[in-house]
């Protein structure tokens, strides 16, 4: 069965064509700059092949349409036909209370997502344009919705309650919700596999450290907690997000800077982080780069980024009573030896000890403790999309039970 991932952003669509029993990418790519001059859309085929196409791609509903052209081209194609595409799994990032699994899209969910644009405004109405695309293009097809959320719904309340009046959560739904749920189940289940152990009797810590950064304590199968709070602001120090701040913070600068809402906005969410403290760069390879050279405001955002993560660490273990296992991905997860150094430094009281040599190889899926390690610490490449396909082919495959 041939699933079509798609993550519609406000200027661009991700996309894959997943062969759900091989698991294997058929073809990927991405459409940019939609509604702008210069829209690009670049397709890559699994046999290598890569081709660029430039456009005036004014809305999601041409870019799907481009896509589609692409998947069904002759010479770079891997498709003769749409019927081929079995279902469509779109990444939507906010189901709020409504969803704590993946559902297969009706009218009433596109109603139920489009309750939640309030506590969503930057994600769910471009999800909901993705939708409504396919609906276009493809209008016989399945669609499913597979949440960023929807993983951590089984918090408890003590982990997902705020300390501002409950009517603000009756009433508005104001609460922890936690994002990048599709990344920590994933490797949360891979790290089972690798330990060969029963997913359902473990306590793993994921991170996910990329340019949005979080982590998940995940028990018994279940994420009792996580950073990312009703919005993908709260929690690490990220590429440009502030994360964890004392709130009165946002409304000193406020008032001393004559700050609107928006702008507010754009300080916390673009102007912070990675790129705030160090006056660089968001990104962590630059950073470090930067460090190594004696850059000192570099050295700052390095350390607080990866103490931020060690005291997050620390409290999920004792949320859990210790863990079987820390596991990194995220592009700077997967891929930078020095944040997991720092991260794991001085943690051996809570038995958690690397490897340096396995620390600093270059396989990408890995064990990184050593011997002497009572807590596995691993490197565990996200799949995102292929979780999402995964997702998709339980409800629209042959023999699924339609919810």
């Amino acid at each position: 069965m041939n699933i079509l991932v798609l993550n519609c952003g406000s200027s661009s669509v991700k996309y894959q064509l997943i062969e759900n029993e091989t698991r294997q990418a058929l073809a990927k790519g991405i459409v940019e700059r939609i509604g702008m001059s210069g829209a690009v859309l670049t397709n890559t085929r699994s046999d290598g092949d890569e081709i660029k196409i430039t456009g005036e791609i004014l809305e999601h509903t041409a870019a799907i349409e481009y896509i589609l052209a692409v998947l069904l081209s002759k010479n770079h194609g891997v498709l003769t036909d749409k019927g081929q595409i079995g279902a469509v799994g779109h990444r939507v990032v906010h189901g709020g209370e409504a969803f704590s699994a993946s559902v297969l899209i009706d009218d009433d969910v596109i109603k139920r997502i489009r309750d939640n644009i309030d506590i969503a405004p930057l994600h769910n109405p471009h999800n909901l344009q993705g939708i409504s695309a396919c609906r276009v293009h493809l209008p016989n097809i399945p669609q499913v919705a597979v949440f960023d959320t929807a993983f951590h719904q089984k918090m408890p309340r003590r982990a997902y309650l705020y300390g501002i009046p409950y009517s603000l959560y009756s009433q508005q739904k104001i609460r922890r919700y936690g994002f990048h749920g599709t990344s920590h189940s994933f490797v949360a289940q891979r790290t089972a596999e690798l330990l060969r152990t029963d997913f359902h009797s473990l306590k793993l810590i994921t991170c996910h450290l990329g340019n949005g950064c979080s982590m998940a304590a995940v028990d018994k199968g279940i994420s009792i907690d996580t950073s990312m709070g009703l919005t993908p602001l709260e929690g690490l120090l990220m590429g440009t997000r502030s994360g964890d701040i004392d709130p009165y913070i946002i409304l000193h600068i406020m008032a001393k800077e004559g700050l609107n809402y928006s702008e507010a906005n754009t300080l916390l969410n673009k102007h912070s982080g990675l790129l705030g403290i160090s006056g660089v760069s968001s990104d962590m390879r630059e950073i470090i780069g930067e460090m190594k050279q004696g850059n000192k405001r570099a050295e700052y955002a390095f350390d607080v980024f990866t103490y931020r993560v060690k005291k997050y660490i620390g409290a999920y273990m004792a949320a859990m009573g210790g863990a079987d296992a820390v596991v990194f991905t995220g592009g700077i997860g997967e891929n930078s030896p020095d944040v997991r150094r720092a991260c794991c430094d001085n943690l051996a009281f809570l038995g958690i000890e690397l490897d340096e040599e396995k620390n600093s190889s270059a396989q990408k899926e890995k064990s990184i403790h050593s011997v002497n390690s009572r807590v596995k610490v691993y490197v565990v490449p996200t799949n995102e999309e292929l979780m999402i396909a995964l997702e998709t082919a339980a409800i629209c495959g042959p023999g699924a039970k339609q919810k």
